[in-house]
């Protein structure tokens, strides 16, 4: 499994090896005071653990507390939320600084600019991508409180069950959504959900892989590699090194013919002066019949491990817009809790592991 990544210097937070309802709910307490930041009515007057630590930390503190910059404020209502549902937040990787990270200026599904604090169904929030998962590093998406709402606890099937609704019965849109929208979650799901690899190919890129997120699939990592070079100047020169590293003329010629379907079709939206939209751009690009047909024959005369070793040669040759970094599978799930399904563990229960291959995109 590959990490592609722009990782700055992260905070560490250490959790206890068995965390509990009350634990948890203390440290976080803790951490209000630490950054002096209220708790909502109304938890700051009824006992509880979470008053407790609100408390101790007071005392601790003091007047000597940290600022409380707007992820902090997010971090910590992303952790309250989660505490009053007993979902687990892994705070090793999920900190303040890794929510500025995976942070957006429009939401990836519905495309609209995202408020904040505002009540509205455009207010940003953190969506665990993969529902039976928990708030982990490599899970999280910011979208809209709207699309967040909408997608809920749905997978991949779940989402293209719904595309095949509004088609059949003709609806404008369902939960909120419409086609194109649920295309989008769907394609969101596909990258942390194991796909089998002959239909990873078929699945075409209609939304970019958000910041940070894992990919489970070697053929959409590379699908991903390919699309993101349209982002930077010098795709043409690095493509080009690219098709040098793919074995054989008939392959090589397959991915040329691939992307000369894609590229005017992104070139048709004319020179785009900002990233949201030339993203949009790309995305919509997948939308093409031929697009999709000519980068499912080219991926499908690769193994997954094959999509592995180009993606390690397009690094090694610093082909790629970032950072590859190698991580296990068993790393690459660490702290989802996939075995209780994203909840906080109850004590004495084992953690399993889950040997799944993924790769992180970090912008």
């Amino acid at each position: 499994m590959h990490t592609i990544a722009r990782t700055p210097a992260q905070p560490i937070h250490i959790q206890s090896a068995s965390p509990t309802f009350e634990s948890i709910g203390f440290e976080l307490g803790w951490d209000y005071a630490h950054f002096r930041v209220s708790l909502p009515a109304p938890y700051a007057q009824e006992p509880s653990p979470l008053r407790s630590g609100l408390l101790a930390g007071q005392a601790a503190f003091g007047s000597r507390t940290l600022a409380a910059t707007r992820h902090v404020r997010k971090w910590l209502q992303l952790r309250l939320h989660a505490w009053l549902r007993g979902r687990s937040v892994e705070l090793f990787q999920v900190t303040p600084n890794h929510l500025q990270q995976i942070d957006v200026s429009h939401c990836p599904i519905t495309r609209v600019a995202l408020s904040s604090a505002t009540l509205e169904a455009t207010d940003a929030s953190v969506d665990r991508v993969r529902n039976d998962a928990g708030y982990a590093a490599g899970n999280l998406a910011v979208m809209s409180t709207k699309a967040n709402h909408a997608k809920g606890a749905c997978n991949l099937r779940d989402a293209l069950a719904r595309i095949q609704q509004i088609e059949a019965e003709q609806l404008p849109g369902l939960d909120g959504l419409t086609a194109p929208q649920w295309d989008r979650v769907a394609v969101l799901c596909s990258f942390v959900e194991p796909v089998p690899h002959h239909e990873a190919c078929a699945l075409p890129m209609l939304v970019l892989p958000p910041n940070r997120l894992r990919l489970f699939n070697p053929v959409q990592a590379l699908q991903a590699f390919v699309s993101r070079q349209l982002l930077t100047p010098g795709w043409s020169q690095r493509l080009s090194r690219f098709e040098d590293l793919l074995a054989g003329k008939p392959l090589k010629r397959n991915f040329k013919a691939f992307f000369m379907a894609l590229l005017p079709r992104v070139l048709e939206a004319g020179k785009l002066a900002d990233v949201p939209h030339t993203r949009w751009a790309i995305e919509d690009a997948w939308r093409s019949p031929l697009v999709q047909q000519r980068w499912a024959h080219f991926a499908r005369q690769l193994t997954a491990p094959q999509c592995e070793a180009l993606l390690a040669k397009a690094a090694a040759r610093r082909l790629c817009s970032a950072t590859v970094v190698p991580m296990s599978d068993a790393r690459a799930t660490d702290g989802w809790q996939l075995d209780t399904r994203g909840y906080v563990p109850r004590p004495g229960a084992s953690a399993g592991r889950h040997d799944t291959a993924q790769r992180e995109l970090a912008l």
